[in-house]
């Protein structure tokens, strides 16, 4: 009788163990999304009606139509989507990723554009994508202040180095298409 005893009172200690981790992984979790996430998600949304209140990006991606139907040009519109202090403003609206890929999409299916320009496009109007939500990611991770100060610029630095280098690479890797 005493060993059923221990059994049950083992099986209660592990399960209430379990229990009590859940409900504090998720008092965390809640804690994380609404200290984190909901202020980041308010001010995205701020940003995007901004960008698209003003015609910011309607105004770029128009600038930067011109430029699409040759691998120069996708070049030129990764350099401009990933400047530094410009791609955290073009990453929330997406603005001109949507209207130049939408472009590039029609203008090859009606032949106009090659195909083999599909990839170097989808890198160059996507070079933004991911800078607006560094911080998102540095603040997850609880990161110093001086790991801000210095991880961001470094990222948006880097992306500004490799967004044209990845047009050029899916340019390559394009061949025969």
């Amino acid at each position: 009788m005493q060993s059923i005893q221990k059994i049950v009172e083992s099986i209660g200690h592990i399960v209430g163990n379990v229990v009590t981790v859940i409900i504090q992984s998720a008092k965390d979790g809640v804690r994380i999304v609404l200290d984190t996430i909901v202020p980041f998600v308010v001010f995205v949304s701020v940003l995007t009606a901004i960008i698209n209140g003003t015609g910011l990006g309607k105004i770029l991606a128009n600038a930067m139509i011109p430029l699409a139907g040759n691998v120069i040009g996708l070049v030129v519109i990764a350099v401009i989507c990933c400047i530094p202090f410009l791609s955290p403003i073009l990453g929330p609206g997406a603005v001109p990723a949507a209207v130049i890929g939408s472009l590039i999409g029609t203008q090859i299916a009606a032949g106009k554009i090659a195909p083999a320009l599909a990839l170097p496009a989808l890198w160059a109007v996507d070079g933004q994508v991911g800078m607006d939500s560094m911080p998102l990611g540095y603040s997850l991770l609880n990161a110093e202040p001086e790991t801000l100060e210095h991880g961001i610029p470094a990222e948006l630095f880097s992306r500004f180095i490799t967004g044209p280098l990845a047009v050029i690479v899916g340019w390559i890797f394009s061949f025969g298409l």
